[in-house]
């Protein structure tokens, strides 16, 4: 019978599993000694970071906040909470000049400007996914939303050539912040620990080669929501565990429903869920709380987001892997 009780996790037996895993594949293939992880302050790096603590211990645990202009002081914050709790050794290190540097802002004002000509850097804005996938079978779209500096919240329709600008532009911020990552894994002979959930793993949010790179991904393979269920039982900060997945990579409050999926992460991990267990629309729509059209929708979104990012699993082509 398909409810929200399919998502429930033994969460005790599921950390020991992980747990196994991790000893493992630290040693082989890796041959190191202990774990980085970037800390956003989010429910997923929290966990996976917890979880390094109770495999390895806080001595071979070293975290890292990576702040920049656009990020929320709340992220910085519950981030240093975690690591705190964690009694692990962290660095903070603000990205902001190298992003400058290379280009990360005027890219993005450049592309920002095309849409809004009247547009200044330093006017707060995000970009979102047209929500109108439930109510028809057009494909999505995305909008940019600007604030200007009376408080006014005004949106337009992104051209392809826009968006893939400042989504190129916004990516340096995950590629630097691997970039840091690594050299701390080197330094110290750790492995980098990637913190995606099934959910994004599956549907291909994350940068190549920026937060999509790791050595370890120890919950890639469990639902946003049974990533919650582990927050808690590892105790983590009660702030941490009730706060909403954001992107933290515009200046505007963003959540991961609004930038990229079309229903928030409970009923999209649902929906991921019957689709992968082939449970009929439906049966699953009422669970939900859509209608069966409305469901088959999401399904056809969630097959196309992963045929358009297979190319982010794809490891690097050479002759002799071409079938």
């Amino acid at each position: 019978m398909f409810d929200q009780t399919v998502l429930n996790l033994d969460c005790e037996s599921e950390v020991n599993r992980i747990g196994e895993f991790l000893k493992t594949t630290l040693i082989h293939p890796f041959n190191r000694r202990g774990a980085v992880v970037a800390m956003s302050g989010g429910v997923d790096s929290s966990v996976c970071a917890a979880l390094c603590v109770r495999i390895l211990g806080p001595e071979r645990v070293f975290g890292l906040l990576l702040p920049e202009s656009d990020s929320s002081q709340q992220s910085e914050d519950f981030g240093e909470l975690v690591a705190r709790q964690l009694n692990i050794q962290y660095l903070k290190t603000n990205i902001t000049s190298t992003l400058e540097a290379i280009g990360c802002y005027q890219w993005r004002d450049e592309a920002i400007q095309k849409v809004f000509p009247e547009y200044q850097p330093g006017w707060k804005h995000k970009i979102v996914i047209s929500q109108d996938l439930l109510e028809s079978n057009r494909l999505n779209f995305f909008k940019l939303i600007v604030q200007k500096p009376s408080g006014e919240l005004v949106e337009k329709r992104l051209s392809l050539e826009a968006y893939l600008q400042i989504v190129a532009a916004t990516s340096f911020k995950q590629r630097i912040r691997k970039t840091l990552e690594y050299f701390h894994a080197d330094r110290l002979n750790y492995v980098v620990i990637g913190t995606p959930n099934l959910l994004e793993y599956d549907q291909g949010f994350f940068v190549k080669n920026g937060d999509g790179s790791a050595d370890i991904k120890p919950i890639a393979h469990l639902y946003k929501t049974q990533v919650y269920q582990l927050a808690r039982f590892l105790n983590l900060p009660e702030k941490v565990c009730n706060q909403r997945p954001t992107t933290d990579t515009y200046s505007l409050p963003q959540g991961q429903d609004e930038f990229y999926f079309v229903l928030p992460y409970e009923k999209m991990d649902l929906a991921l869920y019957a689709l992968n267990h082939q449970i009929p629309a439906e049966e699953a729509a009422p669970v939900i709380g859509i209608t069966p059209v409305q469901l088959e929708r999401v399904f056809t979104d969630i097959e196309r987001k992963r045929k358009t990012t297979r190319y982010l699993h794809t490891p690097p082509v050479t002759m002799n892997n071409i079938q």
